[in-house]
């Protein structure tokens, strides 16, 4: 909210300057963002009045005036306004007067061959809005020449652009924070106080019917006839402005006004036009919830359909505005307004927040009604409306309807209990320079009676160190009822008020370091090795289309297409693999981390699982290879997990797997660790791979993460044991062998390394034939096995004797056919 320190001064007496104010507002939880020092604008601009205009020898758009400022000698001024004429009274920028909003310095100069001796200002040039094009005029007359224009221009002001927290809706008007100031500085409040207004009859054609009184619990209506629409007085002008309002018109500047003094928000109809869209003289407000399909034009010419979350206020049970947030079209007040009917009521803020959302509409009053308007000072709010309309628009009160559902005002004022102890307990020790103190009993009934508390001892308490410690019954003023609720609420206004920065630094005592639970650095370490093999993280909704086996549907789902929650990771992988290619972002090769779902028949389940998908060329640069795509094997795919496995220390099986109608029935394996399923690793079955569009080769994989976890959690693998590095010479010896293909290498390497596991340090597949001079349903293999001991060098003698053993157990386990 935009605050003007002289209307400020007003209202409370202001001793700091500016900038101290801003600091202490700010200090206080009022953020001071900017502050508008308008007196800077037109520092020597002065009065000054055109004594006579003659046209230009030498331009046709230009005059040259002959100014007198008071100064005892006229000034030649060239202007290049229209309006510029004799006899009229203008704002005159001197030589070197420094204009900061057109960043303009005034010279003495010549303008086709005349000279000019300054320079009269337009609004525009001083910072002022304005719709007149040209120089300004003053209306008044017998102005003293060569005085200073910030006073009749409102340019004497400083403008505070203060922010407000959610909870302070009495923040939003200047009374506001006229009682905050007053608070925080000990500045003598002077908030006017209006005085009651004469009704001249007590009956007439106005009545009121609110349908929902929960919505809206007060509501007064009046009928204000022989109104005259004209301009608002200057002053009443100039504070619109400094508040960024535009002027309109006496009365609606006089509802503007109102709302940003008091933060009470109120709407002006045309009664006439209330008249003609009732189709009746005998005129019936009334506050109801709007019907589905509805329609309002309000004041910014848009048409809104309305729903049933949008409260109205009608003529006649016809919409006329929309109930807090903006008024009708068809109602406004305009030129030719003779009668009103003023508003002033109160709206439930949940109410107004839905209505405001619903359309899509924000306005000065929905964002007051929204935080909370002050219900106790409701009829203050309207009787000085009703005072300035009489008084600047010479506005008859002929009738005044109230509908009024608030609770007696005896219970708008809680009582909290308040203790010093608990006091001194949540804030801690105060700075008292050399010292460190507590806050003391007066300082706490200093603070609050400055807030308007009223505190009455309720006598004394054990403290902690078998003193009595004084405790209050604080009575809470009614315009800050809404957010002085507990005890605690009482002592952060005692902490803002009293200053923060007076309050000692304490640091905690000195903790215990802390560290991560082992299932998160190791899942951070898995992330790292992921991420370290080229693959990206992804992270998908829970939230999938239904159809699957055992889905969890939702019962309350936002969207049909999120309306189950998700059985795999799988899924989502190859829908954001294919989305990638089809937005030309190529091959997405990535792996994600989070919950699946799933029904059984003890109930629902859920597990963490770990899924990737690789496919395409994951090499970066194609120059080697002319430009070619080489798609990644299935034993490249396969490395990748690995790779990481090894990193892991994990010793992982993989054994072929159909179970996965999606994967590759010959090219996918299922993940073991002993004797424990991990996951699954495949490839793409062809079929799917062309109704989605992907490439040739495209590889996915999903690992249960507990099992991974548990595995990783084994004392042999969180702490290694150290393993010394032979310094001795290996010995390698190659076997090839005629093997049937429905015997897996794993197989073959379990049985080599059994047998050999005495001296056996290695063995490692080196070549697989199928073809030619190979016997059918068989491939050939062929291993290279290193034998090494760690305390000597190995003799033919040692190593032949294993080495047969080895060639042994293969025959006699498969039945292999030996050639070497």
């Amino acid at each position: 909210m935009r605050i003007s320190l002289n209307w400020l001064r007003e209202l409370v007496e202001i001793k700091l300057s500016p900038e101290e104010l801003a600091e202490t507002l700010t200090m206080a939880g009022f953020e001071v963002e900017d502050i508008e020092d308008r007196r800077t604008w037109a520092n020597g601009v002065v009065i000054g009045k055109v004594l006579e205009r003659q046209p230009h020898p030498n331009a046709d758009k230009l005059s040259v005036c002959q100014v007198d400022i008071g100064a005892g000698e006229t000034l030649n001024i060239v202007c290049g306004a229209a309006n510029v004429k004799a006899d009229i009274y203008v704002p005159v920028a001197t030589t070197g007067t420094y204009l900061p909003n057109i960043d303009l310095k005034i010279k003495p100069a010549k303008l086709r061959g005349v000279a000019s001796q300054g320079m009269i200002c337009s609004l525009k040039e001083l910072g002022l809005p304005t719709d007149v094009d040209g120089i300004h005029i003053f209306t008044q007359e017998n102005l003293p020449l060569g005085s200073d224009v910030r006073p009749l221009l409102g340019l004497n002001d400083v403008i505070l652009d203060l922010t407000a927290t959610a909870n302070r809706a009495d923040a939003l008007s200047m009374v506001g924070v006229a009682r905050e100031v007053a608070a925080l500085t000990g500045g003598k409040l002077s908030i006017p106080e209006p005085g009651e207004v004469s009704i001249t009859k007590s009956a007439g054609n106005l009545a009121l019917k609110i349908a929902d009184t929960q919505a809206c619990p007060a509501y007064i209506g009046t009928v204000i006839e022989q109104v005259k629409i004209a301009p608002s007085p200057e002053w009443l002008q100039q504070r619109l402005r400094a508040a960024g309002v535009r002027p309109i018109s006496n009365v609606v500047d006089i509802t503007n006004y109102v709302l940003l003094e008091w933060g009470q928000p109120l709407h002006a109809f045309d009664c006439d036009r209330l008249q003609s869209v009732a189709s009746s003289e005998n005129l019936t407000i009334g506050v109801r919830f709007a019907n589905n399909g509805e329609s309002l034009k309000t004041l910014d010419g848009q048409t809104r359909t309305l729903s049933t979350q949008n409260l109205l206020i009608t003529a006649n049970n016809r919409p006329v505005a929309l109930a807090g947030v903006m008024g009708g079209e068809e109602t406004e007040v305009h030129q030719g307004t003779q009668s009103l009917v003023l508003e002033a009521a109160l709206f439930d803020s949940v109410a107004i927040r839905r209505s405001s959302r619903s359309v899509g509409l924000r306005s000065e009053a929905s964002g007051r009604y929204e935080r909370g308007v002050n219900r106790a000072e409701l009829e203050i709010a309207n009787r000085r409306a009703l005072s300035l309309i009489s008084e600047l628009a010479s506005g008859i009160l002929v009738q005044q309807e109230i509908a009024d559902t608030r609770p007696d005002p005896s219970t708008w004022s809680r009582s909290i209990a308040l203790r010093l102890d608990r006091v001194n307990q949540i804030l801690g020790p105060i700075d008292l320079g050399e010292d460190t103190g507590e806050l003391q009993e007066q300082d706490v009934e200093r603070i609050l009676t400055a807030l308007g508390c009223q505190l009455t001892p309720s006598g004394d308490v054990p403290g902690k160190d078998s003193t009595h410690q004084p405790t209050w019954s604080v009575s809470v003023p009614p315009y800050r009822y809404r957010d002085l609720e507990r005890e605690i609420d009482l002592i952060e206004e005692i902490a803002r008020l009293y200053g923060y920065n007076k309050f000692c630094d304490t640091l905690p005592e000195k903790a215990e370091a802390g560290y991560l639970p082992l299932d998160e650095e190791l899942i951070r370490k898995l992330r790292a090795f992921l991420r370290a093999e080229g693959l990206t993280e992804l992270i998908h909704y829970s939230l999938v289309k239904p159809g699957e086996d055992r889905n969890i549907v939702l019962s309350n789902p936002l969207f049909v297409e999120y309306s189950a929650l998700r059985t795999d990771l799988i899924s989502g992988l190859i829908d954001a693999f294919q989305y990638n290619l089809e937005q030309g972002n190529g091959a997405l090769n990535g792996f994600e981390i989070g919950q699946i779902f799933w029904q059984e028949e003890d109930g629902l389940q859920e597990t963490e699982t770990l899924a990737g998908i690789v496919g395409g060329d994951i090499s970066v640069g194609k120059w080697s290879k002319s430009g070619r795509e080489e798609p990644i094997t299935w034993f490249e795919a396969k490395g990748i997990l690995e790779s990481v496995f090894r990193q892991l220390a994990l010793q992982v099986e993989f054994q072929p797997d159909r179970r996965d109608d999606r994967l590759h029935p010959g090219r996918t394996a299922s993940l073991w660790i002993r004797g424990n399923r991990l996951g699954i690793f495949g490839q793409l079955h062809p079929q799917l791979r062309r109704e989605k569009g992907l490439p040739d080769f495209v590889y996915v994989f999903q690992l249960d993460l507990d099992v991974l976890l548990d595995s990783l959690g084994q004392d042999e693998i969180l702490v290694p044991t150290f393993q010394p590095y032979s310094s001795y010479p290996a010995s390698d010896r190659d076997i090839a062998f005629f093997a049937p293909v429905k015997i897996s290498v794993t197989e073959i390497q379990k049985v080599i390394t059994k047998a050999g596991k005495d001296l056996l340090e290695s063995v490692e597949l080196f070549d697989e034939y199928r073809g030619e001079n190979v016997p059918e349903g068989q491939r050939s293999l062929a291993f290279r096995l290193v034998y090494r001991a760690s305390d000597r060098t190995l003799t033919e003698a040692e190593v032949e004797p294993v080495h047969n053993k080895v060639r042994e157990a293969l025959v006699e386990k498969f039945g292999v056919n030996l050639r070497s």
